[in-house]
């Protein structure tokens, strides 16, 4: 390899600061140190990366193609850095975390307890919401969310998968009757969601196609609500594992329409923007999540 990263380190901080003076400055150097830099760059790579004039630094075409490859190398080594500073080092201060309730309730909060134990030294604050937040305005480190993911802006991990299954009480059922078949549901009480709309999409194999679009006769915006009502006999639910799990082995909920439902994974996921101050923490938690959800339920 021609070039050092104190080198692509260098180019990166001209081109993201403006000037070589404010490089100089941000990386603690002499601005005579980073054109030295910027000059032995260009000679190993036998190209131009910038045009300098009195007024400005510009880019030349070679310029922006290498810059990108520049910023994925020095990302990666700073992630590296991160993963093993978070096996040996002590990561510290306040951690910020957002879940929907469920997710908070029955995955987050069971796991409080080790992970503080692991990392004594992270001050978890945890915040519940069921709509999708903005990191930035709730001051939030990490999130987790659930389904696709929209936001390109943010950094994803995958922690897990979990399946949606058709559920209801064994009182709602002696009352109401066991559907037998997807057209049974017209004569059931559906319990949903008011928001996103695509939660209101069971997973049901009928006639029309993959995919059932139904319409709430009780709609909630908590999916924790929606569990409650489905315990308490108030009718049939489309819910996740992962928030139903000790329900169903107590024997709370049963699943119904079993040969008509869709093996549908949900997508957990945890996101986050890149902040170098607080990388460490994100990575030791994330690590810590995945590690714990590591097979699907």
């Amino acid at each position: 390899m021609k070039t050092t990263l104190d080198e692509l380190l260098a180019f990166k901080t001209v081109v993201d600061t403006g000037s070589i003076s404010a490089a100089a400055e941000r990386l603690e150097q002499t601005s005579s140190g980073i054109s030295r830099a910027l000059s032995r760059l260009e000679h190993k790579l036998n190209t131009t990366l910038m045009r300098r004039t009195t007024r400005r630094l510009e880019l030349s075409e070679e310029g922006q193609l290498f810059l990108a490859r520049a910023r994925d190398i020095l990302q990666s080594v700073e992630a590296a850095e991160d993963e093993l500073a978070c096996r040996h080092l002590k990561p510290a201060g306040r951690l910020r975390v957002n879940a929907s309730s469920p997710f908070m309730l029955h995955v987050l909060v069971p796991l409080v307890t080790d992970f503080l134990a692991e990392y004594p030294d992270i001050e978890l604050e945890l915040h519940t919401g069921d709509g999708i937040v903005d990191l930035i305005e709730h001051r939030a480190d990490v999130a987790i969310r659930h389904g696709p993911l929209r936001d390109s802006t943010l950094h994803a991990r995958p922690l897990t998968a979990s399946r949606l299954r058709l559920l209801a009480s064994p009182a709602y059922l002696k009352k109401a009757g066991r559907p037998t078949k997807v057209d049974d549901l017209n004569r059931h009480t559906l319990l949903g969601f008011t928001q996103p709309e695509s939660l209101n999409t069971w997973p049901l194999r009928h006639p029309e196609g993959d995919g059932l679009g139904i319409t709430p006769d009780i709609a909630a915006s908590s999916g924790e609500t929606v569990r409650h009502l489905a315990l308490c006999g108030a009718g049939i639910a489309c819910l996740s594992d992962f928030m139903t799990e000790a329900d169903r082995q107590k024997g709370d909920l049963v699943q119904v329409l079993l040969r008509d439902t869709l093996e549908v994974r949900q997508p957990v996921n945890a996101v986050y923007y890149r902040n170098t101050e607080l990388a460490s923490r994100i990575r030791c938690f994330v690590d810590f999540l995945a590690l714990r959800m590591a097979s699907p339920s």
